[in-house]
Formats: C-alpha cells, sequence, structure tokens
C-alpha cells in the first residue's frame, strides 16, 4: 500500500517532534449500521506505530418519555453495546461510556471532552461519518503545522474540520466559491462532520457555556440559517443543536477555523446523512471520499497562515491585521479602504468599546466597510485590527511623521493639538490619493447611510458639522490647495493662540474656523435637521422621524447612552459584547 505524507512548512518544523495526544471521540445513539460504517473507517485509517490514538465511544441513552416499543428500544441499545464490546481498537486505549439518561447531540458534544493538558486534542465524529484512510496523518501534519509552529500559530484558531466546506449560514451571504486550487483556508464556521478541536479554545468555550448557562442566558445570534431550523425544532419537540451555541461564542470572540478544499467535492471526512436526530430520512452522502489515489500534490503543502485567505460567516473575506503605525502602512492601507473614491476616518477618542462595537454592528447593517479608525494603541484597538476592522495607532504613527517632530508642541495642550494635527494629516494624505474623506467622531449611530449620500452637494468644497464633531473634504483642486504642508504648521500655530469653548473643542469646529479665518469658504451642516442629541433627561424617548444620525456629548454616562440608545432600538450588542446579529450583503 501506498505511504501518503504531508509536505510540513519548512520554518514550521520543530527541533523535536513534540509529544501530543489524540482522541477520537465517537458520539453514537441507536444507528448500528451508520456506527459500524463509522468505526471500520476508523480502523482501517493510516496511523502511525509510534503515536497512540485513543478511542472514546459516548452512547446516547434513549429517551424515557413513553413507554412505547421499550422492549425494542432496549433491543437496538442492547445491539450498540455488544457491537462496541467486541470491536477491537489496536492503536490504543478503547473507552465506552453509555449513559443513563438522554442527553441529546448537544449535551454529546459539550461533555465528550475536558481536556487535561495543552498537548491534548480531539477528534469528534459523529456516528453517520466516514473517514478517509488519510485523516490521521492529515490531522496530525495540521496540528504540527498550526499549533505546535510558534511562527505559524494564532490562539483565535479553534482547530480544524475535515468535511467538505458547503454552507454559508448567514442570511443573503455570498456563494460559497473557492478556486479550485485554492487548498487551505480558515472559515468560523464549525465543522460537525469531522472535526479536531484545540484544547485552549475549547476550554474557553466550556466555561463560556456555563456561565451563561448559570445566568440562564441563551445564548442566540440572529440572521443565521441554521437558526431557522433550530428554532423550528425547538418549537416541535425540544431538540438542540450545538452548531448554535458554538457559532455564538466564535461570533463574539472572532474566532476560525481551518478548512481544506479539494476538487470534485472530495474530503478527508463524509457525512451519509442518515436518518435520525437530524435527518428524518436518510439524504445520502455529502461528498466522495478522499483515498491515496485521488489526492493531488498541490494539495499536500501546508500554508503559513499569514497567505491563507480567512472568511467570516457572511463568507465574506476578512482581512486581519492591518494597522497603520507609519506612512508606508497608510500608503498600502487606505486603497483597501475606500469606497467610490470616499474614505472615514473614524475617531475613537472618548469613544469606549461598547459604543464602538455597536458602532461597528451599524456599520455592518449599512454595508458600510470604507472606514478606518485612529485611536490609541490599545489591546481593544489591536483586537479590531485582528477582525478586520482597519485602524490607526495614532501615538506610533504620529512619533513617525517628521513634520510632527519638528513642531513643539505646549505639553500642556498635546493631547488635543495631536488629535486635531492627526486628523488634519490624514486628510491630506487622503487627498493626496485623490479620495473624498468625512472625517467623524465615534459618539454616534447611524440610522441609515443617507447622510453620506445627500448632505453633500456640488457646489461646496468643505463641510462642518460642529455639534456632531463631523467634517467633510471633498477631492477637488481648492482643497489640495488648502491642504499643503504650510497649512498643518499653520493649524498647530493657530490652535495654540485659539480660544475655544470646552464644546467646542473638536476637530470639526477647529478646522472650520481655521478655515473662515483664512478666507476660506466652509458649510455648516444644520445637525438639528438629521441628526438627534440624546442625555440623560428622564422618561423615554423615541426617535424623530427623518433623523439619519443619533449622537451625543462624550461626557455622557455610559448607562445614559445604552438607555437611549435601546428605546430607539439601536443598541445591538449583547452582554458579550457583540453583534446580537449577522447582517451579510451580497458582495
Amino acid at each position: 500500500m501506498p505511504t501518503q505524507t504531508f509536505t510540513l512548512n519548512p520554518h514550521s518544523i520543530p527541533t523535536t517532534t513534540p509529544t501530543f495526544s489524540l482522541t477520537i471521540k465517537v458520539l453514537t445513539f441507536n444507528r448500528l449500521n451508520s456506527l459500524t460504517r463509522c468505526l471500520t473507517s476508523l480502523s482501517n485509517a493510516h496511523y502511525l506505530p509510534d503515536h497512540p490514538v485513543h478511542l472514546h465511544m459516548f452512547i446516547d441513552h434513549f429517551p424515557n418519555q413513553s413507554q412505547f416499543d421499550i422492549d425494542l428500544k432496549l433491543q437496538d441499545s442492547l445491539g450498540i453495546l455488544q457491537f462496541v464490546d467486541g470491536f477491537e481498537w489496536k492503536w490504543g486505549q478503547k473507552i465506552v461510556h453509555f449513559r443513563t439518561t438522554n442527553v441529546g447531540l448537544q449535551g454529546q458534544w459539550l461533555e465528550a471532552w475536558w481536556p487535561t493538558s495543552d498537548d491534548e486534542f480531539a477528534f469528534v465524529v459523529e456516528d453517520d461519518l466516514e473517514l478517509s484512510p488519510l485523516f490521521f496523518k492529515y490531522l496530525r501534519a495540521l496540528i504540527l503545522n498550526y499549533y505546535y509552529n510558534s511562527s505559524n500559530f494564532s490562539p483565535f484558531v479553534y482547530g480544524a474540520s475535515l468535511q467538505r466546506p458547503r454552507f454559508v449560514p448567514g442570511k443573503h451571504g455570498n456563494k460559497l466559491l473557492l478556486d479550485s486550487t485554492s487548498g487551505l483556508f480558515l472559515y468560523q464556521l464549525v465543522g460537525t462532520w469531522g472535526q479536531l478541536l484545540f484544547p485552549k479554545p475549547w476550554k474557553e468555550f466550556r466555561l463560556w457555556y456555563d456561565d451563561r448557562k448559570a445566568n440562564d442566558i441563551k445564548p442566540f445570534l440572529d440572521g443565521m440559517l441554521i437558526y431557522v431550523g433550530y428554532h423550528r425544532m425547538v418549537q416541535k419537540d425540544g431538540r438542540k443543536n450545538m452548531d448554535s451555541l458554538f457559532i455564538k461564542f466564535v461570533h463574539s470572540h472572532g474566532y476560525f477555523n481551518i478548512y481544506t478544499k479539494f476538487p470534485e467535492d472530495k474530503s478527508f471526512s463524509v457525512s451519509h446523512r442518515d436518518v435520525g436526530v437530524n435527518y428524518g430520512k436518510t439524504a445520502g452522502p455529502d461528498s466522495q471520499l478522499l483515498d491515496v489515489n485521488s489526492l493531488d500534490s498541490n494539495f499536500l503543502e501546508m500554508k503559513s497562515l499569514s497567505t491563507m485567505k480567512w472568511y467570516d460567516f457572511c463568507f465574506r473575506e476578512v482581512v486581519s491585521g492591518r494597522v497603520v503605525r507609519n506612512l508606508n502602512d497608510l500608503g498600502s492601507i487606505l486603497p483597501s479602504v475606500q469606497t467610490k473614491g470616499t474614505v472615514l476616518i473614524v475617531s475613537l477618542f472618548g469613544a469606549s468599546e461598547a459604543v464602538t462595537r455597536n458602532l461597528l454592528c451599524h456599520f455592518e447593517r449599512l454595508n458600510l466597510w470604507n472606514y478606518i479608525f485612529i485611536g490609541h494603541g490599545t489591546d481593544f484597538l489591536l483586537d479590531l485590527a485582528r477582525r478586520g476592522h482597519p485602524v490607526i495607532d495614532a501615538d506610533r504613527f504620529l512619533n513617525n511623521i517628521r513634520l510632527y517632530k519638528s513642531m513643539g508642541i505646549q505639553e500642556t495642550n498635546a493631547r488635543f493639538m495631536k488629535d486635531i494635527l492627526l486628523k488634519a494629516y490624514l486628510v491630506k494624505k487622503s487627498l493626496e490619493f485623490s479620495y473624498n474623506t468625512w472625517v467623524l467622531d465615534g459618539n454616534m449611530v447611524f440610522v441609515n447611510n443617507d447622510l453620506f449620500l445627500e448632505s453633500i452637494d456640488s457646489t461646496d468644497n468643505l463641510y462642518a458639522g460642529e455639534s456632531l464633531d463631523l467634517f467633510f473634504v471633498k477631492n477637488s483642486p481648492s482643497a489640495h490647495k488648502i491642504w499643503a504642508d504650510d497649512f498643518l504648521y499653520d493649524v498647530t500655530a493657530m490652535v495654540d493662540k485659539m480660544s475655544l469653548p470646552r464644546e467646542s473643542r473638536n476637530f470639526a469646529s477647529v478646522m472650520a474656523k481655521l478655515l473662515e479665518q483664512k478666507g476660506v469658504r466652509v458649510k455648516r451642516m444644520d445637525e438639528r435637521s438629521f441628526g438627534m442629541e440624546i442625555g440623560n433627561q428622564n422618561g423615554n424617548q423615541t426617535l424623530e422621524t427623518n433623523k439619519k444620525v443619533v449622537y451625543w456629548s462624550r461626557e455622557l454616562d455610559m448607562d445614559s447612552i445604552q438607555k437611549r440608545l435601546q428605546e430607539f432600538s439601536l443598541w445591538v450588542i449583547d452582554n458579550d459584547p457583540s453583534c446580537i446579529a449577522v447582517v451579510c450583503h451580497k458582495s
């Protein structure tokens, strides 16, 4: 029999092969024929003589809801037990757990594993699966490449699925179209038809689940097709779905799963979709099983994580790690952000993490992706970048700007000056790319995106909304002429001398006043006509008709912000905190 090997990334090979354990967790109930096929395929796989692989079988009990056909159910259980007792497993330990009560498929998954070390892995197999003889060697190569390789490891990868990628759960999501030579990629969706689990993320998930169960919080993520089926099952007979829990966890934490796309719908794991808990009647195999002869050598190489594509639940590509720290970063990232020649620069100075997450949920709802956040280089800002949101590390960026270094900024006014200069400089660079630029404060929520479509016309190039701290610069010859290096020096000198009331110490107010002092026309935006300001007043508020944006003062407390936005149905994050819904748009 030919021996198949998988090419390791040359940078990932440890000096000594790590010692780790792999346990196959087989979840079964009452399908003897399915279990026989599954265990036979596992037994026929290609293992290594010096690497034990343990087999744990979890047999769920039938529900004791009625006495109907009780003798037949007992006979089915006995048949399963007699088969597993006689089944020989020569590759490691064989352990059988026969439950005394029915826990369902969700309970089987949840209780199948608690890692005893960070070097213990589980491969979960439902009983209607059939595995390729190559599956173990492939899993072993994945573990060595993407867990033990420090230069190719991400703590946000929770495992790997061996099933054929076939499903996009987000409503109205993109079609799952992959190049026939794409090979490995990352996708948020858990693959329950043969899922390798890494120990640390699984522990984190179990603790997350236990916390929510103890507090009677039912994890839910709206906008997902899988939940339609879940609710229908709940209404009919109370069955629970493992996918629903794990999807919510993955979404809130920004985690990903490794998948492999093979030609001709082939895979290492095939679900026969036999009649049972998930299927009212047998649907047949979902793909073709890979064997030694059907593998193309192009698919054997383990890619670097940095070269693989990452996809969310809408099968929208997630471009991770876009952090601007210098001019070169800005030059490469800004063009990837713009849409139709327009960029939104969103300031997070003074905006809380919860407010920022809520704003992002509305950006997703409105299909707005041409934004870039600016803020201090905190862990939160860098986590936004990891999740695919472009950011500018304000302090690092300014310290790398020669123009900024040459300006003698007084320490007493440093924070305010940095904010103004950074935004002015970013507008300058955006104009150099010939982009229109909106500068926004993060303390607002957009009801719709009409603000960006209807608030400007062709007669003016500069707009200011001082209460909102909203500023627009149209790409035009006159704007290019204004935004020269000399202008930035003037900004420094004039801001140092300006006397502004506290409520006007923001970018829009400062720029409007400076430009008008230089004889430049700035059109004032009538914020009251399209925006609604909220405060800490008593009593419920209702969202006024035709308002495009809701905003508030930086001094407003968090409880009041959340309460008012909840009244308008504009607070759309939960306690995780993450969006309560996935909103997909066709690319």
